[in-house]
């Protein structure tokens, strides 16, 4: 078992902590029961039933997608060594992807594929920012093939499967729908949102975290990284994962374009507080010291109780990026995740004081965290 490569970025101790109840990754099975299952093809194949499109896709993508086992978490109530999973899919010739938040307390990690085999892994690159990490294995199955991203945009009511190790069950499918795009996925602890997520009525568990969501191709639509119960799963997108992968390869790290402010979806109770025309567009709420929208935009200058809510007074309503409409903080998230790079100048239209006005400012890049 190889450590993971200490020179490419060290290990974040508190990157995962407090995402045990939302994270769908880097879980033991549950400790008051003892499920055990296998998808090997040493089970006797015969009498078998004729299965679905399901069971096609299944067969197809099984093969690349691998148990990620971490060694090496320090349990953060008792101080004791232990171990988690999740899961993984391969991306290349040599590279498999699986989630930031898997392996991110670790200090080394094994893949087993579905005919058994093991093998050691060097971490590549990781990037809290879209919980996507690369790793890279001593060894693939000569007949281990790697998954195609979608290239087009999942839609709401699309089927798909989710791939994985739920609880260690190895080789696990569940299937659904796309139930959300376009999702914002805030999690404890993070002082940051993943943008551009799909959400999923698909079964996700603990051990599902970084495998693939496929579509009835078999090409990866999302990355599977957390559930919030009731039936609903979340999956970083292929377009995210697309900008993000090669990066990480490459250089171990992926710079996330950065504006600087608090913001928020402008609605009802926003724009009849604030005098505005129309319930859409963000407001900015507050602008981080020296950051890209600094001297550029104005923050709102004070609060208001209505309703029970804070509602911010007088900022500045962003409504278009580059010609761009921004209905929400959704799109404006997704916007800068998808069609931006720090060092990029973009063209802001927002309201201000009943004026429309328009301002060029540069991007930065997020901070280190």
């Amino acid at each position: 078992m190889s450590d993971f490569r200490p020179d490419r970025r060290s290990f974040l101790a508190a990157a995962g902590a407090g995402l045990v109840s939302a994270v769908a990754g880097c879980a033991e099975p549950r400790a008051k029961q003892s499920i055990d299952g296998n998808s090997s093809s040493e089970i006797d194949r015969g009498d078998l039933a004729d299965g679905s499109a399901f069971t096609d896709i299944y067969n197809a993508v099984i093969d690349s997608v691998t148990q990620v086992r971490v060694f090496g978490i320090e349990n953060p109530t008792t101080g004791a060594e232990g171990r988690g999973q999740g899961s993984g899919f391969l991306y290349d010739d040599r590279h498999v992807v699986t989630n930031d938040h898997v392996i991110a307390n670790g200090e080394a990690a094994d893949l087993q594929y579905t005919n058994g085999d093991w093998t050691r892994t060097t971490l590549v690159g990781r990037d809290a920012h879209s919980d996507l990490a690369v790793l890279e294995a001593d060894h693939v199955p000569d007949d281990v093939m790697p998954l195609s991203m979608a290239d087009e945009r999942p839609v709401v009511g699309q089927q798909v499967a989710a791939i994985g190790n739920p609880y260690g069950l190895e080789g696990s499918m569940s299937a659904g729908i796309v139930s959300g795009v376009d999702r914002t996925l805030s999690l404890p602890q993070r002082q940051f949102s993943f943008p551009n997520v799909i959400q999923t009525d698909a079964a996700v568990n603990p051990g599902n975290s970084g495998g693939p969501l496929v579509d009835l191709d078999g090409k990866v639509v999302g990355v599977i990284n957390s559930g919030g119960g009731e039936n609903i799963g979340f999956a970083i997108s292929a377009a995210v994962t697309k900008r993000v992968v090669p990066a990480l390869i490459e250089t171990g790290d992926y710079e996330h374009s950065y504006l600087g402010i608090g913001l928020r979806t402008v609605d009802r109770l926003v724009a009849e507080t604030n005098d505005l025309e129309e319930a859409a567009g963000v407001m900015v709420t507050g602008i981080v010291d020296g950051a890209a929208a600094d001297g550029v935009l104005q923050p709102a200058s004070r609060t208001v109780q209505r309703r029970g809510e804070r509602i911010p007074i007088g900022g500045d309503v962003i409504r278009e990026l580059d010609g761009n409409p921004i209905p929400d903080r959704h799109a404006l998230s997704t916007y800068l995740a998808l069609e931006t790079s720090p060092g990029d100048t973009i063209t802001v239209r927002f309201r201000r004081n009943g004026q429309v006005m328009t301002r060029e400012l540069t991007l930065d890049a997020w901070p280190s965290i």
